[in-house]
């Protein structure tokens, strides 16, 4: 007989909202992040994005993440299996992060723990997690559910705009000369998740506002949208926030989801960044 009583897991990289997480109980793994070699925060919990961006702007250095290790997904799991029979965890993209090698492994020692490469980083991860949340209330079984998240996580189309680059700078990902030329030329790189790895699809020139209104644009003509959920995330509330999601409202979407993502991602995307993530008609 298939086992219905099924909890859902991710870590806290992926975003969520706390409204969400408490109506469906998703069980939240506060990824851990250093501002400095003693000072150890974990993501929402006891550190937040501004502590991340003080930070940086204080001591022009860049914090640091760090994955939870075998041991440490066994505890979280365990604790889980308190309350549920099965549990479903959902991962940052194995390409990205080491955390899904980790969970997966202590998942294995486990029974009836399924881990989940979402192929997939921040809302992008959120919109798999609701639809799972959906799924279970139809009462599917687990297999079922399964299948049907790894069909849908080829649909999710998750991109954002970089207003600047010294974060990624920072963190050894673009050199010194990208970083001059975007400054220069006021350059704001669309980045795409495509198959599970994050890639610049697309160049905008001129202010973080007007380039995210031509973004939208771009984006949802390149990829229609299934209509029923979006995310609006971003690392710090822009200006044309409120014109994005008019945009979007008037593009027919039923729900859309405001994010702002944690100091883990913050980490890497520095402030400004905005991004509009949906599943792919």
């Amino acid at each position: 007989m298939e086992v219905k009583n099924i909890g859902i897991s991710a870590d806290s990289t992926c975003d969520l909202p706390k409204e969400f997480i408490e109506k469906y109980d998703i069980r939240i793994n506060a990824m851990p992040f250093s501002l400095g070699e003693d000072d150890l925060r974990h993501d929402g919990v006891t550190g937040t994005s501004k502590d991340v961006f003080d930070y940086v702007e204080k001591t022009g250095k860049l914090p640091t993440t760090s994955a939870y290790n075998e041991y440490e997904y066994t505890e979280h799991f365990k604790e889980i299996k308190k309350d549920y029979d099965v549990i479903i965890h959902f991962s940052f993209s194995w390409d990205i992060s080491s955390t899904g090698a980790n969970a997966k492994r202590a998942s294995e020692g486990m029974e009836n723990v399924f881990v989940i490469d979402s192929k997939n980083v921040t809302c992008g991860i959120s919109l798999l997690i609701l639809e799972c949340c959906q799924l279970r209330e139809q009462g599917l079984g687990v297999k079922e559910i399964i299948n049907k998240i790894e069909t849908l996580k080829t649909k999710v189309q998750t991109s954002f705009l970089i207003d600047t680059l010294k974060y990624l700078h920072k963190g050894g990902r673009c050199s010194g000369v990208a970083l001059l030329g975007s400054k220069i030329l006021n350059i704001k790189p669309r980045i795409s998740v495509i198959n599970g790895k994050m890639e610049v699809t697309k160049k905008y020139l001129g202010s973080i506002n007007n380039c995210m209104i031509k973004y939208c644009d771009d984006i949802l003509n390149e990829v229609p949208a299934d209509k029923k959920r979006v995310f609006v995330a971003y690392s710090t509330p822009l200006d044309v926030k409120d014109k994005i999601i008019k945009k979007l409202n008037d593009y027919g979407f039923e729900e859309i989801i405001e994010a702002q993502v944690g100091p883990s991602i913050c980490i890497h995307c520095g402030q400004g960044a905005m991004g509009v993530i949906y599943l792919a008609k």
